[in-house]
């Protein structure tokens, strides 16, 4: 017979009482207004548009107005300014290039070139999110500058939902920056992304999310699955530019799971409950599909939390091949390979994250933690830039046990720099904090430490 003592009882009590505080959210109407906006008309019709360019390959044809890369790059600078006339001239639009030469991929000079567009915010504007597409196709010889290579969902759609984000959320005013770019060179080594992630760092952005979106369109695996109720979000874990200082810190006190890009992810997920019908999404604990990559990396390369947003069931059949038919198998990424409605079910997903995210403040900045050998735990942080204290409603502290993949609990602590959650013990549980607007937008939350800092 098992005897409890008296102290014992209490700390039973006490352990309950604290694994009771459900996570709490402020439902928002405007976001749930957002994800019905998404037209999946519109989608086809831009999807269709770049299919009918017959190559975007990074080589091609810059001079045409009808073919190659050029036209395509121009008719997406084309489409940003009419969104941006549409509001007022909200967007700035340009387009961003450097050129590269002696890479594997691009042996003779040549000028990348990617279509960006910016929403200030009216209260943070040097705070961004960001969505990207990729403008590029190609066919099975990644040098194949010639052949029709339609990439109708690698990555037309990536580049249509972004288009389709920026008319939705141009209709609205943000506190903080949202990017929509149409990023070039993805499949000859990722250098749109390059360039845009080292012109942000010298240009000083502060980076809180970049959504990568390489395609959003198919439904049907090569295996034969159809499936258009999953989706799936990779977000490396150690962040990339952690120092030895760091890692030695890490390997104390925990953050392999908790990089920025994680907590990015499961804000997306939460999005994907909340706001999005039909939707579950998978956040895969991988940088990106085994041994492959995509856009968010040269932003995670340089310290920017980066997510890659894309189908679960993928055809391989209708990537990065050329036109065919062998043996009764039609090959090549063509239109009827994509699902309008459910690019637009992801491209929703998109928009009302990066709304919320705008919507909200910072996330807190120098968040640290103590409690060892204490009963209880002690987050603190940094006080909000001066142009956002009118923004801030107060904090949120959120804590899980360490083999949880989501937050679990979490307390709303009001406007204050530090907490301590009596009786939680710090050795089983993971903890963050989230700043919380006046109106209920939240920040994706932050580990403390350098492990999930956001930057500055």
């Amino acid at each position: 017979m098992k005897i409890f003592t008296l102290s014992a009882a209490l700390g039973l009590a006490l352990a309950t009482s604290a694994q009771a505080e459900t996570v709490s959210y402020q439902d928002q109407e405007k976001l749930h207004d957002i994800a019905a906006a998404v037209s999946a008309d519109r989608i086809e019709h831009d999807i269709t548009k770049l299919v009918s360019f017959g190559t975007r390959h990074t080589l091609s044809e810059t001079e045409s107005d009808t073919r190659g890369i050029g036209a395509a790059r121009r008719w997406i600078k084309a489409e940003f300014d009419k969104i941006s006339a549409a509001c007022g001239g909200c967007l700035e639009v340009y387009f961003q290039s450097r050129v590269i030469s002696g890479e594997s991929r691009i042996p003779n000079p040549t000028e990348v070139v990617s279509v960006i567009a910016v929403q200030r915010g009216s209260v943070d504007p040097d705070r961004y999110v960001i969505m990207s597409g990729d403008i590029d196709s190609r066919v099975s010889d990644v040098m194949d500058a010639t052949s029709d290579a339609p990439g109708a969902n690698d990555n037309a759609s990536g580049v249509a939902g972004t288009l389709e984000a920026a008319r939705v959320l141009s209709q609205y005013e943000f506190a903080g920056s949202i990017v929509y770019a149409a990023l070039a060179g993805e499949e000859q080594g990722l250098f749109g992304g390059k360039i845009m992630a080292e012109q942000a760092q010298a240009d000083g952005w502060r980076i809180k999310a970049v959504l990568n979106n390489d395609m959003i369109g198919n439904i049907e695996g090569v295996n034969g699955v159809i499936n258009n109720s999953t989706a799936r979000i990779f977000a490396e874990g150690t962040r990339m530019d952690e120092t030895e200082a760091d890692a030695r810190r890490r390997r104390f006190t925990g953050g392999e799971v908790d990089s920025p890009s994680r907590n990015v992810a499961r804000y997306i997920d939460w999005m994907a409950d909340r706001y999005i019908p039909n939707l579950d999404t998978m956040v895969i604990y991988r940088l990106d599909r085994f041994g492959r990559g995509g856009h968010h990396r040269p932003f995670n390369d340089l310290g920017y939390p980066g997510v890659r947003i894309m189908e679960t069931n993928e055809n391989y059949n209708r990537q990065h091949q050329d036109l065919r038919v062998e043996d009764g198998i039609a090959y090549g990424d063509t239109l009827d390979g994509v699902d309008f409605d459910y690019a637009a079910k992801l491209t929703a997903l998109n928009a009302v994250s990066l709304a919320s995210m705008a919507w909200a403040p910072s996330p807190p900045a120098g968040v640290s933690i103590a409690g060892a050998v204490q009963p209880s735990t002690t987050l603190s942080w940094e006080p909000a830039e001066a142009e956002e204290q009118e923004l801030i409603g107060g904090y949120r502290i959120y804590w899980r046990h360490t083999d949880a993949p989501n937050w679990e609990f979490s307390r709303d602590v009001g406007l204050v720099n530090s907490y301590t959650l009596e009786n939680i013990v710090i050795d089983n549980y993971f903890f963050g904090v989230a700043s919380v607007s006046k109106d209920g937008f939240e920040s994706p939350v932050v580990y403390p430490g350098p492990a999930g800092a956001f930057g500055e």
